[in-house]
Protein backbone atom coordinates (compact mmCIF):
# COMPACT_ATOMS: atom_id res chain seq x y z
CA UNK A 1 0.00 0.00 0.00
CA UNK A 2 2.77 2.41 1.06
CA UNK A 3 4.09 1.76 -2.08
CA UNK A 4 1.17 2.78 -4.29
CA UNK A 5 -0.06 5.90 -1.88
CA UNK A 6 1.62 9.52 -2.80
CA UNK A 7 1.28 11.05 0.76
CA UNK A 8 -0.05 14.74 0.32
CA UNK A 9 -1.33 16.35 3.52
CA UNK A 10 -0.45 19.61 2.13
CA UNK A 11 -3.58 19.32 0.00
CA UNK A 12 -5.66 18.06 2.73
CA UNK A 13 -9.08 19.50 3.65
CA UNK A 14 -10.62 17.16 5.97
CA UNK A 15 -12.25 18.57 9.10
CA UNK A 16 -11.55 16.20 11.66
CA UNK A 17 -8.19 14.90 10.61
CA UNK A 18 -6.86 11.65 12.44
CA UNK A 19 -3.21 13.06 12.57
CA UNK A 20 -4.93 15.64 15.25
CA UNK A 21 -7.82 14.06 17.01
CA UNK A 22 -9.01 10.37 18.08
CA UNK A 23 -11.60 9.28 15.86
CA UNK A 24 -10.41 11.77 13.17
CA UNK A 25 -10.57 10.56 9.34
CA UNK A 26 -7.86 11.04 6.60
CA UNK A 27 -8.31 11.29 2.95
CA UNK A 28 -7.21 8.97 -0.01
CA UNK A 29 -3.55 10.04 0.57
CA UNK A 30 -3.76 10.01 4.21
CA UNK A 31 -0.12 9.11 5.22
CA UNK A 32 -1.17 8.27 9.01
CA UNK A 33 -3.83 5.55 7.77
CA UNK A 34 -1.96 3.99 4.81
CA UNK A 35 2.07 4.46 5.96
CA UNK A 36 1.45 2.18 9.32
CA UNK A 37 4.65 -0.12 8.97
CA UNK A 38 6.88 3.45 8.10
CA UNK A 39 5.38 5.17 11.19
CA UNK A 40 5.60 2.57 13.07
CA UNK A 41 9.31 2.39 12.10
CA UNK A 42 9.94 5.77 13.06
CA UNK A 43 8.43 5.33 16.12
CA UNK A 44 10.86 2.84 17.39
CA UNK A 45 13.37 5.56 16.40
CA UNK A 46 12.04 7.11 20.05
CA UNK A 47 13.42 4.17 21.83
CA UNK A 48 16.94 5.60 22.03
CA UNK A 49 17.42 7.10 25.09
CA UNK A 50 19.54 10.02 23.42
CA UNK A 51 16.52 10.34 20.65
CA UNK A 52 14.00 10.53 23.05
CA UNK A 53 15.46 13.31 25.28
CA UNK A 54 16.08 15.46 22.97
CA UNK A 55 12.33 15.44 21.15
CA UNK A 56 11.01 14.77 24.39
CA UNK A 57 12.95 18.48 25.18
CA UNK A 58 11.96 20.15 22.15
CA UNK A 59 8.02 19.15 22.61
CA UNK A 60 8.28 20.82 25.87
CA UNK A 61 9.49 23.81 24.28
CA UNK A 62 6.75 24.19 22.07
CA UNK A 63 4.31 24.01 24.80
CA UNK A 64 5.86 26.65 26.88
CA UNK A 65 6.07 29.01 24.04
CA UNK A 66 2.47 29.67 25.07
CA UNK A 67 0.97 31.75 27.85
CA UNK A 68 -1.86 30.93 30.03
CA UNK A 69 -2.83 26.90 28.86
CA UNK A 70 -4.48 26.75 32.07
CA UNK A 71 -7.05 28.57 31.01
CA UNK A 72 -10.39 27.27 29.04
CA UNK A 73 -11.51 27.86 26.57
CA UNK A 74 -8.16 28.12 25.76
CA UNK A 75 -7.09 30.90 23.10
CA UNK A 76 -3.30 30.39 21.35
CA UNK A 77 -0.85 33.07 23.25
CA UNK A 78 2.12 32.51 21.60
CA UNK A 79 5.19 34.75 23.99
CA UNK A 80 8.36 33.57 22.46
CA UNK A 81 10.53 34.87 19.82
CA UNK A 82 12.76 32.16 18.13
CA UNK A 83 15.85 33.22 19.27
CA UNK A 84 14.12 32.71 22.71
CA UNK A 85 13.37 29.44 22.13
CA UNK A 86 16.84 28.02 20.53
CA UNK A 87 18.80 29.95 23.99
CA UNK A 88 15.76 27.82 26.13
CA UNK A 89 16.14 24.41 24.45
CA UNK A 90 20.15 24.52 24.61
CA UNK A 91 19.45 24.90 28.31
CA UNK A 92 17.24 22.18 28.29
CA UNK A 93 19.55 19.97 26.76
CA UNK A 94 22.38 20.75 29.15
CA UNK A 95 24.75 22.12 26.15
CA UNK A 96 26.92 24.92 26.70
CA UNK A 97 28.87 25.83 23.39
CA UNK A 98 26.82 27.13 20.77
CA UNK A 99 27.69 26.99 16.76
CA UNK A 100 26.74 29.52 14.66
CA UNK A 101 27.06 29.33 10.63
CA UNK A 102 26.28 32.24 8.89
CA UNK A 103 26.20 34.29 5.76
CA UNK A 104 28.63 37.14 5.13
CA UNK A 105 25.57 39.14 3.91
CA UNK A 106 24.00 38.19 7.35
CA UNK A 107 26.96 39.60 9.64
CA UNK A 108 25.28 41.60 11.92
CA UNK A 109 22.54 39.25 12.12
CA UNK A 110 24.58 36.89 13.42
CA UNK A 111 26.81 39.34 15.70
CA UNK A 112 23.43 40.06 17.53
CA UNK A 113 22.51 36.52 17.84
CA UNK A 114 25.73 35.42 19.38
CA UNK A 115 25.78 38.59 21.59
CA UNK A 116 22.53 37.01 22.78
CA UNK A 117 23.63 33.49 23.10
CA UNK A 118 26.77 34.88 25.16
CA UNK A 119 24.00 36.93 27.19
CA UNK A 120 22.31 33.65 27.77
CA UNK A 121 25.51 31.97 29.00
CA UNK A 122 26.50 30.15 26.19
CA UNK A 123 30.44 30.01 24.56
CA UNK A 124 29.79 30.72 21.16
CA UNK A 125 31.94 29.62 17.95
CA UNK A 126 30.64 31.00 14.62
CA UNK A 127 32.06 31.10 10.78
CA UNK A 128 31.12 32.96 7.92
CA UNK A 129 30.49 31.32 4.77
CA UNK A 130 33.41 32.72 3.28
CA UNK A 131 36.23 30.59 5.10
CA UNK A 132 38.77 29.21 4.00
CA UNK A 133 38.51 31.61 0.82
CA UNK A 134 38.61 28.95 -1.84
CA UNK A 135 37.67 30.39 -4.91
CA UNK A 136 34.35 29.15 -6.73
CA UNK A 137 36.48 27.81 -9.77
CA UNK A 138 37.27 25.15 -7.05
CA UNK A 139 34.19 23.46 -8.01
CA UNK A 140 33.50 24.69 -11.80
CA UNK A 141 31.72 27.91 -11.23
CA UNK A 142 32.51 29.82 -14.28
CA UNK A 143 33.37 33.62 -14.46
CA UNK A 144 30.03 34.28 -15.93
CA UNK A 145 28.24 32.27 -13.16
CA UNK A 146 29.50 34.28 -10.30
CA UNK A 147 27.94 37.51 -8.32
CA UNK A 148 30.54 39.54 -9.45
CA UNK A 149 31.75 38.68 -13.10
CA UNK A 150 35.74 39.62 -13.51
CA UNK A 151 36.37 39.53 -9.65
CA UNK A 152 38.03 37.26 -7.44
CA UNK A 153 35.07 35.26 -5.71
CA UNK A 154 35.53 33.08 -2.36
CA UNK A 155 33.15 29.87 -2.90
CA UNK A 156 30.21 29.86 0.35
CA UNK A 157 31.84 26.86 2.42
CA UNK A 158 29.39 25.21 4.37
CA UNK A 159 31.12 21.89 4.29
CA UNK A 160 33.95 24.11 6.16
CA UNK A 161 31.79 26.10 8.14
CA UNK A 162 30.57 22.42 9.33
CA UNK A 163 33.77 20.83 9.93
CA UNK A 164 35.42 23.67 11.92
CA UNK A 165 32.71 23.83 14.39
CA UNK A 166 32.67 19.91 14.22
CA UNK A 167 36.52 20.72 15.28
CA UNK A 168 35.48 23.04 18.58
CA UNK A 169 33.19 20.42 19.54
CA UNK A 170 30.20 22.86 19.85
CA UNK A 171 26.96 20.91 20.92
CA UNK A 172 24.19 22.78 19.26
CA UNK A 173 24.89 24.35 15.92
CA UNK A 174 22.51 27.70 14.55
CA UNK A 175 22.62 28.66 10.91
CA UNK A 176 21.73 32.20 9.80
CA UNK A 177 20.64 32.70 6.37
CA UNK A 178 23.07 30.05 4.66
CA UNK A 179 22.00 30.07 0.71
CA UNK A 180 19.47 27.27 -0.54
CA UNK A 181 21.78 23.84 -0.94
CA UNK A 182 24.62 25.72 1.16
CA UNK A 183 22.69 24.98 4.39
CA UNK A 184 21.44 21.45 2.81
CA UNK A 185 25.03 20.58 2.55
CA UNK A 186 26.00 22.30 6.07
CA UNK A 187 23.20 19.99 7.53
CA UNK A 188 24.99 16.98 6.25
CA UNK A 189 28.09 17.34 7.31
CA UNK A 190 27.58 19.08 10.98
CA UNK A 191 27.82 16.26 13.50
CA UNK A 192 26.19 18.29 15.88
CA UNK A 193 22.27 18.59 16.14
CA UNK A 194 21.37 21.90 14.07
CA UNK A 195 18.32 24.61 14.11
CA UNK A 196 17.68 27.07 12.00
CA UNK A 197 17.63 31.03 13.40
CA UNK A 198 16.87 33.29 10.36
CA UNK A 199 15.81 31.93 6.57
CA UNK A 200 17.86 33.55 3.80
CA UNK A 201 15.59 35.95 1.27
CA UNK A 202 17.33 38.54 -0.36
CA UNK A 203 14.05 39.78 -1.67
CA UNK A 204 11.73 39.87 1.12
CA UNK A 205 14.48 40.61 4.03
CA UNK A 206 14.67 37.03 4.97
CA UNK A 207 10.91 36.29 5.25
CA UNK A 208 10.38 33.93 2.63
CA UNK A 209 6.89 33.39 4.03
CA UNK A 210 5.77 36.70 2.66
CA UNK A 211 6.01 35.43 -0.81
CA UNK A 212 3.61 32.01 0.39
CA UNK A 213 1.24 34.42 1.96
CA UNK A 214 0.76 36.82 -1.19
CA UNK A 215 0.22 34.19 -4.47
CA UNK A 216 -3.15 35.42 -4.26
CA UNK A 217 -1.78 39.15 -5.41
CA UNK A 218 1.81 40.47 -5.34
CA UNK A 219 3.38 36.82 -6.25
CA UNK A 220 0.43 35.18 -7.92
CA UNK A 221 2.88 34.91 -10.69
CA UNK A 222 4.78 31.87 -8.67
CA UNK A 223 1.44 29.91 -9.56
CA UNK A 224 2.45 30.38 -12.78
CA UNK A 225 4.79 27.40 -14.56
CA UNK A 226 8.18 29.20 -15.00
CA UNK A 227 7.55 31.97 -13.01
Amino acid sequence: MEDEIRPECAQCSVKDRICLSAGGTGPPSCPTIHYRSAIEKAVREYERPEIKAFARMASIQEGECYADRHVRPYVLHPVKPRVQEVCEFAHKMGYTKLGVAFCVGLFREARAASDIFKAQGFTVASVMCKCGSVPKETIGVADEEKVMIGAYESMCNPIVQATVLNEVKTDFNVLVGLCVGHDSLFFKYSEAYTTVLIAKDRVLGHNPAAALYTTRSYYARLLRPGF
